[in-house]
């Protein structure tokens, strides 16, 4: 039977590092619709591709799961051992990859004959972030371009970083060809492929998304309870890992900058991490341990929502996630920096949010003053943010637009 005319759902199958517990409900939802059928490829144990800190959660995944071991190749990155065999015996109809999985089907020309033969499909997923136009690898690189994960130039300097930074880029104008359409979390991803010659019919936009109906189910149920905190339209709150890209030690400058002219300002701080001691030596240090709140790590939809629905405005200090989304479905308003251009489709200027320059705690704080100056304000902006995520960026257009994707590669899929 030719791809283009299934008359089955289509079998999905990822390749992931690990779960997180934002895409395992993802996951689930795609695997409800009608015409798709997920299966997910693991490591047996914790991949070494899953950030330090990121909650992985299998428990309730109602679709199927495979291990197999992890190994490290021999270009320096993450590979499933076995992965041919296994695509044989599976025949998925699509292959969803990201980085750096997808390196393992380029340096392994076994692999793609695996696909051609079975007729199965790849799909590249990713976001972009620190990939230059082609063509400008070393401008960019010698400009100091590329950012690392707190927002800072330069992941790393001298000749060799240089060299596999130019490398890097011939093998990515060669992988992404492999591909029969791509998926992107941000809209540069038009203008940036299109370098390297990707037609723009192959490449899809979709926003990160977590379970907008799980999240605006809790927020319904929270409003309702008594609430976890008291009143306080000066309570800001930031929900992520204690890493250090994270940038919690900048939002807690700018708190102490502004605890004269605000004096009901508090932080709680949602998440733990390696940098958790250190951040609150940083807040006794700076004199605002009273006014800084660190609740750990929390899971519990209802518990995590009532701390969100407890603040007044969520800040994001460094490189973001799906907590922007997190927020916006309790109706805050988000204050951030331009990080990997994920944000860009969430976080409107002057209209659910504001920006502030990347590193700069007194720029944040002047983000902060704005809200917490004009209370009706901020309530405005959350309504915003809601509108947003009912109406824009929510689990179904994200769906919607992976499902778009998988069929190009089906109907459209080289031979």
């Amino acid at each position: 039977m030719e791809k283009e005319t299934l008359t089955r759902p289509m079998r999905v199958l990822f390749l992931l590092g690990g779960l997180p517990h934002y895409f395992k409900f993802l996951l689930n939802k795609m695997n409800r619709q009608e015409d798709m059928e997920v299966l997910l490829v693991l490591p047996g144990k914790r991949g070494a591709t899953l950030g330090s800190g990121v909650h992985e959660s299998r428990e309730g995944a109602d679709f199927r799961q495979f291990e197999l071991e992890e190994y490290r190749a021999w270009y320096g990155k993450a590979a499933f051992r076995g992965l041919g065999r296994f695509l044989a015996k599976e025949k998925p109809d699509l292959l969803v990859v990201g980085w750096p999985y997808i390196l393992q089907l380029y340096f392994n020309p076994r692999l793609p004959r695996v696909l051609r033969k079975h007729g199965i499909r790849l799909v590249y997923r990713d976001i972009p972030f620190n990939v230059p136009p082609y063509g400008q690898a070393r401008a960019y690189f010698r400009n100091q371009q590329i950012r690392n994960e707190a927002g800072e130039a330069g992941v790393k300097k001298g000749w060799k970083a240089y060299w596999s930074f130019i490398l890097l880029t011939e093998i990515r104008k060669r992988y992404l060809h492999l591909a029969d359409s791509l998926i992107f979390y941000a809209d540069i991803a038009y203008e940036l492929m299109a370098t390297y010659g990707i037609p723009r019919e192959r490449i899809f936009i979709t926003a990160n998304s977590p379970d907008t109906d799980r999240l605006l189910e809790t927020f319904e149920r929270v409003r309702k309870q008594p609430p976890i905190l008291p009143p306080n339209p000066q309570r800001l709150i930031h929900v992520g890992r204690l890493v250090r890209w994270k940038r919690v030690d900048l939002l807690l400058e700018a708190v102490h900058r502004l605890q004269e002219r605000y004096r009901r300002i508090e932080l709680v701080v949602v998440g733990f991490g390696p940098e958790e001691e250190a951040l609150k030596q940083q807040a006794a240090q700076l004199g605002i341990a009273d006014r800084v709140h660190f609740t750990g790590g929390i899971y519990e939809e209802d518990r995590l929502g009532a701390f969100l629905h407890a603040s007044a405005v969520y800040v994001l200090a460094g490189m973001g996630g799906l907590s922007i989304n997190d927020a916006m479905c309790f109706g805050k308003p988000v204050i951030c920096a331009e990080a990997d251009g994920t944000e860009k489709r969430l976080v409107r200027e002057d209209f659910n949010g504001k920006y502030f320059e990347n590193g700069n705690a007194e720029d944040l704080a002047r983000a902060i003053s704005f809200f917490l100056e004009d209370p009706a304000r901020t309530a405005s902006f959350g309504e915003n943010s809601l509108r947003i995520i009912r109406e824009e960026v929510n689990i179904y257009t994200v769906l919607e637009e992976y499902r778009r994707a998988f069929r190009y590669a089906l109907r459209s899929g080289r031979k």
